[in-house]
């Protein structure tokens, strides 16, 4: 993949992810390449890639449109992403973690520590938290060896709210928001206990319950939309249920 077609491809799946297309609305490769400041075909294949994700859909008009995700479709992608990244964890509590690897787990529960255990969070602490959030689960992913995982990993990414963090502003909005933080915290805690323990199903198992605050995350956005869109634009794209 060339640099530009590379650009475009991120730029139009980060467009996305935020919401900047409604469901149904029609792509079209000449006005997003005059957006994007690129020629036609880099985004003609890029869209080709984005329907691949099931990002977007093919339009009965020829082309291609946004799609529609059910809020069923995004709990299933988050539950698979616990269960990637716990066998992960796995692989890494039973082939055994680097120390450099160990050690900057340990940063990044140091640094989530500082963020979450204080009587009350201010905005630069959600920030903090979120990109340690990131970090902590690259490790994970990325210290496991695993290529075909991390490939997945990659996927399940591009999926809307799927990521590790994509869920994490509706908390700072929520009275219980620190409280689950800290619940989460202090699973990375685990994660990385079990890890240096050699215990391969305890990882694995942490991998899987931490996800399950993502879900609850996904349920307080749908019950109050109009919250929901404001902090995070793209829930425009999900809908209750399990049907389009």
């Amino acid at each position: 993949m060339d640099s530009q077609q590379s650009r475009v491809l991120v730029q139009l799946r980060d467009m996305i992810l935020k919401g900047e297309f409604v469901p149904g609305e029609r792509l079209a490769e000449i006005p997003l390449a005059e957006k994007l400041e690129a020629s036609r075909t880099p985004v003609r294949l890029a869209l080709a890639s984005l329907e691949h994700e099931g990002l977007i859909e093919q339009s009965p008009s020829g082309g291609y449109q946004m799609r529609r995700f059910t809020s069923q479709e995004v709990a299933d992608a988050i539950r698979v992403r616990g269960v990637i990244e716990g066998f992960a964890a796995r692989l890494l509590a039973e082939d055994g973690a680097s120390r450099q690897l160990l050690r900057d787990l340990k940063e990044c529960l140091e640094d989530g520590d500082r963020a979450v255990n204080k009587p009350s969070m201010e905005i630069d602490d959600y920030a903090a938290y979120v990109e340690m959030n990131d970090r902590f689960h690259k490790l994970i992913v990325e210290g496991c060896g695993n290529l075909a995982l991390k490939r997945v990993m990659d996927m399940l990414g591009g999926q809307p709210f799927a990521a590790p963090s994509a869920m994490l502003p509706m908390q700072s909005s929520m009275e219980e928001g620190q409280q689950w933080m800290r619940q989460a915290h202090r699973t990375h805690h685990a994660i990385v206990q079990a890890i240096e323990r050699g215990q391969g199903s305890r990882a694995q198992a942490l991998g899987e319950e931490h996800v399950e605050i993502a879900r609850m995350n996904l349920d307080y956005a749908l019950e109050r939309p109009e919250l929901a869109a404001e902090l995070m634009p793209g829930i425009r794209l999900v809908s209750k249920g399990r049907g389009a």
